[in-house]
């Protein structure tokens, strides 16, 4: 009695600590339960690269799941579907075009020199590429200010380009306009051809983004827009002091050009003629918003991805669809939980109750490891969840049939208790170690949401192994320590026992 009065004592402790847990961790709800977002990603060949293998995948994810984890985004999963594709579900998240801008971009950062004798052509372009980020920059701001109803707060004085000048911008640049071109489109092709040919103007070096350990973003000192700042490596650090020197005082121009894109071009004072900027560090002044500072940050902390990648599908799922379904899964477990319930109660008198018990604290004690873990849970988590319930009854059944056969056989009610654990332990055993089996066959072999099955359901069957071999045995074996309980009539149907039975 005693010993049981223990087993009890430890199954009420841990249903405690199952409900703290819960009670302290809220469990986490997946894309197609809380809403949200997914983004499908494909990954191209590019330069000797002809076919994207498995290591280039892998490697892909690693650079992206660096810029998700520096983003921020709570709870979300980057998971491989087939030979070139990524799937990543940001739950909660409705607005995903910042995702997909900052992990569709490759962030190849490259440090270039501006060729001799293109003082004049880059002076002209550069008046011409500020001019036209300037009035870009104001529509956006007045945009955004637009859509989040924000009282309007133009810089002064406000940049503008004239419908003339801008005609004639494009047409000393060759650029054509494509019939029906709204102002805006007409103002970022400019941009974009004013951008190449900055780049033109610059000469590669060896310094890139390999070359960095880390950055950061901090505001300008004028306050005006945000500076993103870069920490080089040793060998970095050496070749920035090198490269910085052989322009100092010259009037050439020091490049820093993103994915083929001029973001900062920055002169170097004489001061520095004879050891260069050393230190190892540098700021990027393009007087960049607070977001796109936070963007660039996160795209170069996380490394220049070693493939290009294109995001080819956005798909959303709104949050009353997620709470639709949460309320469609919360009544379908409900429902098979009072169904097997009612079953068991019917079937096996006594022992039903106590497998309801059981089943309880079982389902307590899952949702509490799932906190626990965490384990975001999906639609496919939770079929893993109730056909795991299923398998706990399963045990429950054997245990009891065995009781009743003992009965039946002649056996005194506490021997045919013992002996109905004893007998079925091997089935049940049996049944445990398949399931265990296939889910670990699933989660190797399977990928995202099967992989959410596999977990829950493998979660599941262990602790149903442990709460039919030790609650249900508990529980039976302290309510027999009361004689009014000690009845095999609540275990088995009068006439189905033998004459000699007492």
């Amino acid at each position: 009695m005693a010993r049981q009065q223990g087993w009890f004592a430890l199954i009420l402790a841990l249903a405690i600590a199952a409900g703290a847990l819960l009670a302290s961790f809220p469990l986490q709800l997946g894309l197609d339960l809380r809403g949200g977002s997914q983004l499908t990603l494909q990954v191209l060949p590019s330069g000797r690269i002809k076919t994207v293998e498995k290591e280039q995948l892998e490697a892909v994810k690693d650079v992206l799941e660096r810029r998700i984890n520096g983003l921020g985004v709570a709870e979300s999963t980057l998971q491989t579907v087939g030979n070139d594709e990524l799937v990543l579900q940001l739950p909660g998240e409705q607005d995903p075009s910042r995702a997909a801008k900052v992990l569709g971009t490759t962030a190849l950062l490259e440090f270039r020199v501006q060729k001799s004798g293109t003082e004049a052509e880059m002076q002209g372009l550069l008046k011409l590429k500020r001019q036209v980020d300037a009035v870009l920059g104001l529509r956006k701001a007045k945009a955004a200010a637009a859509a989040e109803a924000t009282p309007e707060k133009p810089p002064e004085p406000q940049p503008s380009l004239s419908a003339e000048d801008l005609a004639k911008a494009l047409t000393s640049l060759g650029l054509t306009v494509p019939p029906g071109a709204s102002e805006t489109d007409q103002l970022e092709l400019l941009l974009k051809e004013v951008n190449r040919r900055v780049v033109a103007l610059f000469d590669s070096s060896n310094l890139t983004g390999k070359d960095l350990v880390s950055a950061g973003r901090q505001q300008g000192p004028s306050g005006n827009g945000w500076d993103v700042t870069l920490a080089f490596n040793r060998e970095g650090g050496e070749k920035f002091a090198t490269l910085t020197q052989s322009i100092a005082g010259t009037g050439r121009l020091l490049g820093i050009v993103l994915d083929g894109r001029s973001i900062s071009e920055a002169s170097v004072g004489p001061e520095f003629k004879a050891a260069g900027i050393a230190g190892g560090s540098a700021s990027i002044s393009g007087r960049f918003t607070a977001d796109e500072a936070r963007d660039l940050e996160v795209q170069l902390r996380g490394g220049s991805l070693p493939l290009p990648v294109k995001v080819i599908e956005v798909r959303s799922i709104g949050p009353s669809l997620g709470a639709e379904n949460v309320r469609t899964s919360l009544l379908a477990a409900l429902s098979g939980l009072a169904l097997v319930a009612v079953f068991m109660v019917v079937m096996y008198r006594l022992p039903g109750v106590i497998s309801v018990l059981a089943l309880a604290l079982y389902s307590l004690f899952n949702l509490g490891i799932y906190a626990l873990i965490p384990v975001t849970l999906s639609l496919p988590g939770i079929a893993g969840f109730i056909l795991s319930i299923g398998m706990a009854v399963d045990a429950n059944v054997l245990i009891f049939e065995r009781i009743k056969e003992e009965l039946r056989s002649g056996n005194t009610l506490i021997r045919s208790i013992d002996t109905g654990f004893a007998l079925a332990f091997s089935s049940i055993l049996d049944g445990h170690v398949t399931g265990l089996i296939s889910c670990i066959a699933l989660f190797a072999l399977g990928t995202g949401l099967v992989k959410g099955f596999a977990v829950t359901l493998a979660i599941g069957l262990l602790l149903s192994l442990f709460t039919a071999l030790t609650c249900t045995r508990a529980l039976l074996r302290l309510l027999m320590g009361y004689p009014a309980l000690r009845r095999s009539t609540y275990f088995l149907p009068l006439a189905q026992l033998p004459p000699a039975s007492s």
